[in-house]
Order: structure tokens, then sequence, then C-alpha cells
């Protein structure tokens, strides 16, 4: 290496030559033609000779000792530059280089040194030291760059390749990539991963440092809340110390118009001794009286600058407050900005008490912590506020590196016990610099430099670390304490660190374990934790919630005598008790000719010059129109909200009206003389609307006070007023000098939109930056890039610009902006604009920014169809124009914070929204969250601050049930078990604002029926039910509902219909059955198993007996609970539907027909399809209002238990178990049954059953779907009639031959006949061989008669009683009249009724 340094220069070249095959003696002439040249492993310094080379294309540079790049400046045609293995530096001048290898360097930092090779298409700078994403970022500025190696296999890996996303990241910045460490990365979908990848992370930290921002703001206003408080009894105090005053002055001027009346008087008349002597007495009385009253004045003035103080130490105590809140905060954003540029490799954590790491960090502050050291300083103590872990990744790895090189270097074996060994030092900061964010921030990201902690050039100092806070703090506060004292002044800190002097010896040995470390290898030291921390000192800091908070009492706790400010209010109740104390007036309510006569004390209005209105309760300035020569006017202390009343009084000059409610000054005009106005202590907000009509309307205006209105702009008011009103002298009753003056207008000038401010704050590049960044594109753009007033402007250079950033400028109104038809990115935050004026012709824009302005409606902007992101925060929005989002079909981030809004109709159509975030406004109705239900692109919604949060239970999983496209709700992320909560809690709920979604209104009382079939509802909850009073039909088949839900509180609903879904009770059940065994379970569920079921009944007899329940839904008229798997009618509690007609039961598990006894009004019951096996004596209301019982496709055997059923018209029976004839015989109760089916039963396969109900029923119409007419029952009785022709064959049978042989003395078996019905006593005929059913037996008496009674069965009786052997009457037989061949007809036709009746058509009546 030596001999290579000394080389010279003809040396140098001759080498060159003969390592490139050419002749040292030719080179002058044939260095033109050559284009290539290689150095390999010579150990050059430098370059030199390429002079000789003009024409170089390629030039090839490998293992040299060279340190910068020098000597290429003759090169202009060098295309391809391979430098490897070197150290280098400087390539400024090679404008068309297109292929740079600077692969196996020492390269740790790439900056702006490649800037000028736009031309660069392939870099390689694998093997280097690159270790972050930041330098990365730099190539950018290569446009043309297709091939990027970083983590060239035959290379080591750069640092920053060990990064997460490290791929990531350089796509994203370089989407024109082709080749990407050797592998090809031209794929779309490559691009298109990385691209969204990346918007994911720029939405994710978007919102987070909203979030931030948030909570800094909810913390900003609870400090507002409390210093409203604390002011509000120092602003009672002036209010009434101000009224008392204009009190006091009104009385003064008119005793001091009464006086000068006086002295007119006595001066012109002539009058006797006496009177003269009453007069003067007179005089000398109102004299004094206006001497105390001048005394008083004089004490009030005291008292309201007293407590006018107070008000403004108030307010500079919560500005202080406000600045250490916005400091606190100030630290977080950058840190999340920080993590975002570095894709997650940098990453912070705030600690809590649950985290073990907190606790660490809590316990080595107060360990490390010595009383003794800090007690000189009037510190007793150490409060944590705050611990910041850092995770940085890229430090680590260096830290990593170092820490395994020491290791080997000390030859240590077990490095995990080394590691235990590794200790948490404190950074020992310069005293004599203040810790700067700015600072500390380098510090948390890049480690500690060497130009952070060296003085002088070129020589690396050591980072200084203690292990106690006392050598880490005490010289800081030393410092400071001498500059404070040098400074001789009294401030803050200064009293804070006040002591005396403290005598006593050390009793701790503290200063024996307090160290220093220096350490010179900054790799070394891996910032690891950001601890806040206070001091707890013995002279206790001013606080916003210290020094009056005595003010602020409870209503029970208050007690003059021990608050701070007792004495004060002691001595102004004795101003207030001065005299003269005057008597209150009666207040006005309205003005009218008489009145302000009566006050002006005159009677022609042109002489009335001054008009005192003070103290009374107007809201109204009628009949002023007459005073044409008034020149003052009060009305301080009315309730005024406007002052349009005024403009009329043409010569006013002078005008009061503090004290008041005024909020706007709109239609305060035609005032030119007026030269005095007082609008303190109001309600005033809109600075520039304010100015305006006052600039327009008050030209002559000397002394304005505008104090203590709610302005929105506080900071820049009194400059916008001064600079606009030029006329102006005193202003809040503070004098305006010259310089004042100059800087207002000033101030002014710089609130237009000029040519200059254009070139200032815009940009011209086509394309957005693709920096990982959440702040506007208009903000980067026009940092990274400006026109700048230097640039000489085209006739077109409107045209060029794309990116305008006026932010701050303090703008009223935008202007000026006509020509910019290439606006895509604009930014006008934090001005005074009211309106959204000046953009109509920017229809381009993508990128809109208008946050902190005064803003009150979103409008003039449904034309910028190309808009993506829109950001309107902390404004005054209330809504926005029709319409205005419909047609921005690529909106997908839109932010309208800290405003007025109610209402979010009107983002229906923003499906492409992704992004919306609108806390702290003013929502509060449940449904407004309808209109967001249809942008299946939303992944992030804040709503935090809205009143719908207190007003909706469960709000956060309301809102995630409702948009389960979701993925963070106010700023925290969706877990998958919120997701199935929100599920189980408001899935199927049916509720006002989903009936208002459907319908389109909320106006709920037009809606007379709901239809909501097959929408999965579990619950009904509609509130107010009020509201719902004219609903009279209800569907809500086929959905999940267990009970009648909210349905029940709908006061005039009749028809209800609740097929298909899980009723199992009117009302829902409040507590599980836990005391049910598995039995009664099992009965539950499958109620055909029988298991339990005996239990079951008794617990339902149990509730049945207990129960009485009062009546409920005393409409209800018609109710459907077919196919509901009901297994149990008194769980149901139908009962309390007292006024139920048509119950619906089919389908369902029934087996006992029960618990609807109390319904005396039912005309109709369905029940087919069921598992009813009979009737108990409860099943029916007595007496029974039944008109229709259906009850086909059962397990019916019997038919008792009817007797009730007086009324009862219709009866179907058909598909049952009923197969005893005599069961249909009970029928015979019902006397007005007209229509009966019984088909499908195996009683039809018998022959007798329609004769026999035709015989039995005399008012029955139809039967099995056939009517009932005249010859059916001839055909009935002509059947029964045959009986009498079979006689003689039935009695005999014992007697005849069998199978040809004489059957002898065979004795036959007995019969037992089952399914035939026969008229009663028919048994009795038959002999004692035949046997009935004991059921039959029973109604022999209650039948006897019926056939004498009825003219048509008078064959049946003849054939019964020739039959049974007893005679028959002439009567009986005077009435038989027919001939035997009818009676085969009847068999005939009885044969083909019996087929047709099995075929009958099965069918289900509703």
């Amino acid at each position: 290496m030596t001999e290579s340094e000394n080389l010279n220069q003809e040396e140098i070249i001759k080498e060159l030559c003969l390592c490139n095959g050419l002749s040292y003696e030719m080179v002058g002439q044939e260095g033109s033609d050559t284009s290539k040249l290689e150095m390999f492993f010579l150990g050059y310094p430098r370059i030199v000779g390429l002079s000789l080379f003009p024409n170089l294309t390629s030039l090839t540079i490998v293992a040299q000792d060279i340190k910068e790049i020098s000597g290429l400046e003759p090169c202009l045609q060098l295309k391809e530059l391979w430098i490897a293995e070197c150290c280098i530096e400087g390539l400024q001048t090679l404008k068309n280089l297109k292929d740079l290898n600077l692969a196996g360097n020492l390269i740790n930092s790439i900056g702006r040194c490649l800037d000028s090779n736009e031309q660069l298409e392939r870099l390689n700078l694998s093997g280097n030291q690159i270790c972050s994403f930041k330098e990365l970022t730099n190539l950018t500025r290569l446009p043309c760059l297709k091939d990027l190696c970083l983590n060239d296999p035959q290379y080591e890996t750069n640092p920053v390749c060990l990064l997460c996303n490290y791929s990531i990241h350089v796509l994203y910045h370089l989407p024109c990539l082709q080749r990407f460490d050797t592998l090809d990365v031209s794929a779309k979908q490559i691009k298109e991963l990385a691209d969204t990848t990346a918007m994911k992370k720029i939405m994710y930290y978007n919102m987070r440092i909203k979030t931030l921002q948030r909570h800094l703001n909810e913390d900003l206003e609870k400090l507002n809340d409390r210093k409203c408080k604390l002011q509000k009894l120092p602003e009672e105090r002036v209010k009434l110390f101000s009224f008392v005053k204009k009190t006091l002055e009104r009385e003064l001027a008119e005793l001091k118009g009464s006086g000068k009346g006086h002295s007119d008087g006595s001066n012109n008349s002539k009058v006797t001794d006496p009177e003269t002597l009453k007069s003067c007495e007179t005089v000398t009385e109102e004299l004094s009286l206006q001497q105390k009253i001048l005394t008083k004045l004089n004490a009030l003035n005291e008292r309201v600058t007293f407590w006018n103080k107070k008000l403004d130490e108030i307010e500079a105590i919560y500005h202080i407050e406000v600045k250490q809140k916005k400091k606190s905060h100030g630290l977080l954003i950058p840190l999340l900005l920080i993590e975002l540029e570095t894709v997650g490799n940098f990453h912070f954590e705030e600690g809590t008490r649950s985290d073990d790491w907190f606790n660490f960090c809590y316990e080595l502050i107060l360990s490390r912590f010595c009383a003794w050291d800090f007690r000189t300083y009037g510190i007793t103590g150490v409060k944590v506020k705050r611990v910041i872990k850092v995770n940085n990744r890229i430090l680590r790895l260096k830290f990593e590196e170092k820490f395994q090189k020491f290791l080997e270097n000390e030859d240590m074996h077990d490095s995990e016990s080394y590691r235990r060994m590794l200790e948490c030092l404190f950074y020992v900061f310069d005293p004599e610099v203040s810790v700067k964010k700015k600072h500390l921030l380098q510090i948390l990201e890049k480690g500690f430099k060497d130009s952070e902690t060296s003085k002088l050039p070129l020589k690396k100092e050591a980072i200084i670390l203690s292990n106690s806070l006392s050598i880490s703090e005490c010289p800081r506060i030393e410092f400071l304490q001498q500059k404070h004292k040098d400074e001789k002044k009294n401030s803050l800190k200064h009293q804070l660190f006040r002591h005396d002097s403290v005598m006593g010896q050390r009793n701790c040995d503290c200063s024996v374990r307090q160290c220093k470390w220096f350490v010179f290898d900054h790799d070394l030291v891996l910032p690891e934790y950001v601890v806040e921390f206070e001091y707890i000192t013995m002279v206790k800091a001013p606080s916003l919630f210290s020094v009056f908070n005595n003010v602020i009492l409870e209503e029970s706790k208050k007690n003059p005598e021990v608050s701070v400010f007792s004495k004060d209010l002691k001595f102004d109740d004795e101003v207030i008790k001065m005299e003269p104390r005057i008597k209150a007036r009666p207040k006005l309510i309205s003005l009218d000719d008489k009145t302000i006569l009566s006050l002006a004390k005159t009677s022609v209005y042109s002489h009335i010059v001054s008009l005192n209105l003070h103290g009374n309760s107007l809201s109204k300035l009628r009949d002023l129109s007459k005073l044409t020569g008034l020149r003052k006017l009060n009305i301080s202390f009315n309730e005024f909200t406007c002052l349009d009343d005024v403009y009329h009084l043409y010569n006013l000059e002078y005008l009061d009206a503090s004290h008041n409610h005024v909020i706007t000054l709109e239609g305060f005009r035609g005032l030119m003389k007026l030269k005095h106005l007082d609008l303190s202590w109001n309600q005033l907000k809109k600075s520039g609307d304010e100015i305006n009509m006052l600039c327009k309307h008050t030209t002559s205006l000397l002394t304005l006070d505008i104090q203590h209105n709610p302005w929105q702009k506080p900071a820049t008011l009194r400059l916008s007023v001064i600079g606009r009103l030029k006329t102006l002298t005193h202003l809040n009753g503070v004098f305006i000098s010259e310089e004042e003056a100059t800087a207002a207008m000033k101030f002014i000038a710089g609130t237009r939109i000029t040519q200059l401010s254009l070139l200032r704050h815009s940009s011209t590049k086509e394309e957005r930056s693709r920096i990982l960044s959440i702040w506007p594109s208009a903000k980067i753009l026009t940092q990274i890039s400006k026109l700048g007033p230097h640039l000489h402007p085209s006739g077109n250079w409107y045209l060029k610009i794309t990116a305008l950033n006026l932010d701050g400028q303090h703008l009223f109104e935008i202007t000026n902006l006509e020509k910019l038809e290439n606006l895509k990115w604009a930014s006008f935050s934090n001005n005074n604009l009211t309106k959204m004026e000046g953009l109509e012709s920017c229809i381009n824009l993508e990128e809109l920014t208008l946050d902190g302005n005064c803003i009150s409606k979103i409008e003039g902007i449904s034309k910028m169809t190309k808009l993506t992101r829109l950001s309107i925060n902390n404004n005054l929005l209330t809504g926005w124009e029709q319409h205005t989002f419909d047609n921005m079909l690529h909106l997908h981030s839109l932010s309208l914070e800290n405003n007025r809004i109610t209402s979010l109709s009107g983002l229906q159509k923003s499906f492409t929204l992704v992004e919306l975030y609108i806390s702290n406004n003013y929502i509060a109705v449940n449904q407004e969250m309808y209109n967001l239900k249809g942008l299946c692109n939303l992944v992030i919604l804040d709503m935090c601050g809205n009143i719908i949060i207190w007003n909706q239970e469960n709000y956060r999983l309301f809102v995630i049930f409702h948009l389960p496209e979701l993925k963070a709700l106010d700023g925290i992320p969706i877990e998958p078990p919120e997701t199935e909560s929100a599920k189980d809690l408001f899935g199927g709920r049916l509720t006002s604002d989903m009936i208002a979604e459907r319908q389109g209104h909320s106006n709920f009382k037009q809606i007379q029926e709901l239809n909501w079939t097959s929408s999965s509802i579990r619950t009904v909850d509609l509130i107010p039910v009020d509201q719902f009073r004219n609903v009279c039909n209800v569907n809500l088949q086929n959905n999940h509902l267990t009970s009648f839900s909210g349905l029940i509180y709908l006061p005039n609903v009749k028809v209800l219909c609740l097929n298909y879904n899980h009723i199992e009770s009117i009302m829902p059940r409040l507590k599980p059955q836990t005391h049910l065994t598995n039995r009664h379970l099992l009965y539950q569920k499958v109620p055909s198993s029988g298991y339990g079921q005996q239990g079951i009944s008794k617990t339902n007899r149990d509730i049945m007996s207990s129960e009485n329940l009062p009546p409920i839904m005393h409409s209800l008229e018609v109710l459907h609970l077919g196919y509901n798997g009901i297994c149990n009618l008194i769980q149901l509690q139908l009962n309390r539907l007292r006024n139920l007609k048509f119950l619906f039961l089919q389908g369902n598990e029934i087996s006992q027909v029960e618990g609807l006894d109390n319904l005396v009004v039912l005309q109709e019951l369905v029940v087919d399809h069921n598992r009813i096996r009979s009737f108990n004596d409860s099943a029916f209301a007595k007496p029974s209002s039944l008109l229709a019982l259906h009850l086909e496709e059962n397990r019916l055997r019997e038919l008792g238990k009817l007797q009730s059923l007086v009324k009862l018209e219709k009866l179907f029976l058909g598909y049952n178990k009923i197969q005893d004839i005599t069961e249909l015989e009970k029928l015979d109760v019902i006397s007005t049954l007209r229509e009966l089916t019984v088909y499908g039963n195996p009683i039809c396969r018998k022959m007798l059953h329609r004769h026999m109900l035709i015989f039995r029923l005399p008012n029955l119409q139809m039967l099995d779907g056939s009517p009932v007419n005249s010859d059916d029952r001839a055909k009935a009785e002509f059947h029964l009639a045959e009986l009498q022709a079979k006689k003689n064959l039935l009695i005999p049978v014992t007697h005849s031959p069998m199978d040809g042989r004489s059957f002898g003395q065979v004795k036959t078996p007995p019969i037992k006949i089952t399914n035939v019905i026969l008229p009663s006593g028919f048994s009795h005929y038959l002999g004692s061989d035949v046997t009935l059913t004991p059921e039959a037996e029973d109604k022999k008496n209650k039948n006897a008669g019926i056939l004498t009674n009825n003219p048509r069965s008078i064959h049946a009786e003849i054939a019964f009683r020739q039959l049974r052997g007893i005679s028959i009457s002439p009567s009986l037989l005077s009435h038989q009249n027919i001939a035997s061949p009818t009676a085969q007809i009847y068999q005939s036709n009885q044969d083909k009724r019996r087929i047709s009746g099995s075929n009958f058509p099965r069918s289900n009546r509703m």
C-alpha cells in the first residue's frame, strides 16, 4: 500500500495501459479510440489519466483504495461504471451514466449524490453498509431506474435487506423496476401487492395518528371546561358590577339633566325667598348624590379591574397547561410517522401498569433517585408520568452485531449469562443544551451519531451514561438555576427550585454506587426506553387545577368562608351596598310610542338625542324609525340576538349593545356616523363575516369593544380588525399604535391570494410522490419542489401548477384560482374561510384539504368527480348540499371531524369510500348508521364523540353488526370475538331504525302493516311504541322468534302471523328451566318419546294454578302460530289474549288441547297436523263461542269432552285414528254441526259411518266434502230399513248348514260389533251375544225418542222394534210406504259412496 501511494501519475497511466493492452507511447493517439477500461487489484488511491480517453463509455474499477470519485469530468460519454470494493463519493458529472455497479464497498449513505444521474437504468449497491429505508427513498429521484440490486448473492447482504417489509418498501417507492435483487418483478400482480400493502399501512397509521389527535383534543376540551368553570365566578362578578355601573351611569346622566333644568329655572325666574331656599336645598342634595354616585362608580371600576385581572390569570395558566399537553402529545405523532416510514421496523409502545417492562422502568427510576442529592434544589421525589418502549430493529441489528464481536474478542463462552448482566443506564444530556424534540427523535431513530456528541470536527466523543438520576439531572438543574439567576427573572421554574440552605449529614451511601460510563463505540448504546417524569417539589407549581380549585365547589359544599376569594367576595358586597342604592326599575318587554316618550321625557320624537334602555328584557327595537335625531343608544343587558332594528338610525354616533345574546351582525347597516360601538359579552363567533359587516357599514368607527365573545379565530382577531377597520383608534379599550397598525396592514395584505403567493406555495410535479406519509399531497409536493418567486412566469404558467399549499395564510376567501385548471392537490388549512367558494374551475382536483376554517356547509364541489380525498376537519359544518357526493366515483377518504354534522344522509352512494372520519359531531340517531350500510368498501370508521355513543346501548357492537365489512372502529381494530358478540346481541332485532331504513322515513304513525318475512328476526324492539299505534297487521312469518317480544306493546294489532318461528311463549322466558330432569328435557325436545311427560304436565298444572296473569294485546283477533314446534299450550299463555277470535296452531307438536279455557270469544281453532289424542274438561271455554274446529291429521281415537261446544258448526276430523263407531255417536250433543269431515279414519273402511252420521246429525249440510241433501237422508233411512229384512237371517244363524253338513248343536261364538253406529237401544235387539261399548249404553236414555220425533226415521224404528220383538203401533205402521226394491238400490249406492269417500282428497284448512 505504501508503494502504491507513492506512485506518480505517469506510472499509474503506464500501468493502466499495460493492463488494457495499450501502448503508453501511442496513448495520445489511440486514447480517443478507446471506449472501455478496466482496473483490478492495483491499490490506486485515485483516478488519473482519464483525460486521455475522452470517448470512454465503460469503466471498471475493482479493489482499489479510491476514497472518492474524481477525474471523471472528461468522460462525458461514460455510460457504464463499475466501482467495486471501494469507498466512493461524487458522481455528479456523469449525466449519461446508465449502468452503475458500486457493489462490495463501504457505502452507508446515498443522499443526493445520484440525483444528477437521471439516465441511470441499472444500479448495484450490494455488499455495502446501507441500513436505512430513508436512504433507499433517495433512489426515487432516478426516473429511468429499472434494475436495482441490493442483495446480490455474490456479495454480503446490506443490513437494510434484513429488515421487515424490505421488498414491499422498495417496490412501492420504485414502481418502474423490472428486476430487483436479480429477480424479475415486472409482473403487475407484484406491484399491486406492494401498493396495496403500503396503502394499508398508510391507512392504519393515519387512523392511529387521528386517534392521538382526538385524544389530545379531548384533553384540551377538558382543560377548556375546567377553565370555563374557573372563570364562571369572575365573569359573574364582572357582569354584576357592570350592570350596577351602567345603572348608576344612567342615574347620573338623568341627575345631570334634571340639574341643568333646575339651574336654568333658578336663573330665569323670580321666586320668593322660601322657594329659593328650597330650590337651593334640592340642588345641594343632587350634588351630594352625584358625588356619591361618582365615588361608587370608582369603587365598581376597581372591582371590575380586579376580576378582569383574575380572568386574565386563569387564561394565562390555561395557555400554559395547553402548551404542556401539546408537548406531551407532540412526541407520539412523530414516532408514529417514523414507524410508518420504516414500515414497522421502528416500533414504539406506550406502557401501562399491566406491562412488566413498564413496572421495571418505574421501579428503576424510583430506585435511582437519591433524595439527599436533590433536597438542595427543593425536590422531594419523582413522579413517573409515562414510559415509552422503543424497538428500533435497525439499531438493534447493529447492536447485536457489535455485541457478538465484543463477546468473541473477550472470549466469552456463555453469552446468555453475560447478556443477563446488561444494565439499563441513563443518557446524560449536555446540561448547557436544551433537549429538543427533534434531537430526541434523531437519537431514537438513528442512534447516537458522531455529530450528535462531538463539538469539534473529526473528533469522536464518548457517549456519557450513568446509573444515577443525580449524575444525569443535577448538572442540568444547576445550569437552569444559574441561568435564571443571571437573568434575574422570577419565573416559574425558578420558583420551583427555590430553596433555603439545608443543613445535615448525608445518611445514605448512594454516592458510592453512582457511576459514569464513557462509550466510544456508539453502536453499543441502544436507546430503548423514554421515560417522562416530573419532580415533586416543596414549592408547588401553579396549575389550572389547583390555584382556583376552591372556587369550584359543589352546591352542598359552597361556603364563602373557605374560598380563596372569601375576602374579595365580602369586599364586593360592601361595594354593592355603598350609597346610593338604586331601586330596581320594572323591566320593559316591548317598546311603544308612549314608553319611548316617557323614557326620553319629551313629547317630540325629533328632540330625542339619547335613549337609555339598559337593563330590560327587550329583544326587538320597534318604533325607533321616528327617532331621526338619535345620537346615543344604550341597549346593554337585554335579550337581543341581532341588531337589524337600528339600520334606520342614520345619525347614531354611540351604541352600547354589550351583555346581550347577539350572534350575528347581519342586518347591521347604514350607520355611517357611528363612532363608538360596544359589542362585548355577546355570542359573536364568525370573525370574518362580522368584520366585513363593520367594514361596509361603519366607516367612521373610532372605538370598538368585542371582548368576551366566543370568536373562532381569536389569535389573529386583533390584527384582522385593525387591518380592516382603518379608522379605529382604540380596540377593546387599548390604544392602537402606529407599529401595530402597520403590522395589521401587512397581515391583511398577506390574506389575499396573489400571483406571488401562488408561485411561493405551488408545485408542477405531475405525479404524486410515492412517500409513506399521511400528510396531504399538496404539503408533501410543495416541500419537495416549489416553483419559488424567482421563476419568471410565462403566459401559461397557471396551467402547469398541479399542487397548491396555502395553509396558515389567514385567508378570508379563495380567489384567483380560475386559471388553475390542472390543479390536482390543494390544501387551505388553518385559514379564516367561511364558504367553499372559488374552486369551481378546479374540476380536476384529486385531494382537497380545508381543515381548521369556519366553513358551515359543503357546497360547490359536486363537479369534482375525480376527488379521492376530502378533509374538512375543525370547521362549523352542519351538513352538505343534496347529491354532493353522488358523482364522486373515486372518493375513498372523507374526514369531517370536529364539526356540527347531525346526519349522514347523502353518503349512501359513496360506494368507493374506504375511510370515514366523523368524530366529535352531533350524530345522535341510530338510523343514521343505515346510510352507511351500502358502503361495502368502508373499512375504517371513526364516530367517537358523537351523541349516538351515549344514546345507543352497546354502541360499538351495534355499529359492527350493521357494518360487517369494517376492520377498525373509533381507532380500535375489530376482533373476531366482537363480530360474534355483535351477531349474538343485534342479530335478528327488528328495530325502529330498520323500519325507517326500509320505509325511507321515520314517520311511523303512517304505518298500518309490518311485513318482515324471512328476515332472521329474533326479537322485536320498536321504540317508541306510541309511534306504532296505527299498526294493525303484522306478518313475521319464517323468522327466529321465540316469543312475541316487543309485539305485546303494540296497542292496536288485530292480525298477527308468526308461522314458521320457534314460539315458546307470549312473553320472553326469563330464566332457563334448570330444575328439569333429563327425562323432562327429552320430552320437551321429542314429545313423542313419552319420557317425562307426566312430570311436565304436573309442572304445567302448577303454573296454571299459580298464574293470575293480566290480559294483554286487547285488540288481537287473529293469531297464526303454525309450524312453531309448540308442544305445550299452557306455557304459551294464550289465555291472556282474551279477545282472540281466530287461532291457527297447525303443524306443531301439541298432544293436549289446554290453556284455552279463557278464550270465550274464540270462533275458529285450527290444530291440524299435531299429536292430539283426546280432550280434557278444560280444553275449551264454557260456554264456548267456537264455530269451527280443525283437528285433521292428529291421533284422535276418542271424541269425548266436546259438550261445551254448543255453537260449533264446522268440525274437521280427517286423517285421525277413530275406529270405534261409538265415538262418532258422541257428536250427537253438537246439534248445531253443519259441516263434518271424518275421511282418512279407520272407521271410514266400514259401510255404516256415512249413513249413521247423516241419520244422527239432522242439521248436517256437508260431510267429507260432499253436500248432504234429502236423497242422502232418504238413503240412510232406507239402509236402516233394510235391516228389518235381514232379521230372520241374522237370528237363526246357529241352525244353518255349513260345508254341506248339518251344523247340529254347535254353539256360535259371541259377536263383538265395534265399527257400526246404531241407534240408542239397538244393542238390545241383537241379543245377549252381541257386545257394545259402555259409552253407547250410557247414551241409551239420552237418545230415546229421537227417531219418533223424526218422520224420516220411521223405517229404522220399525226395524229396531221388530228385531226386539216389540209390537208395532198402528200409528207407526201408517207411515210405512216403502217398496222392497228400494233397499237394494240403497245398498248399491252405499257401496259406491264408501269407495268415493275413501278417495277424498287430503287438505289442510287454515
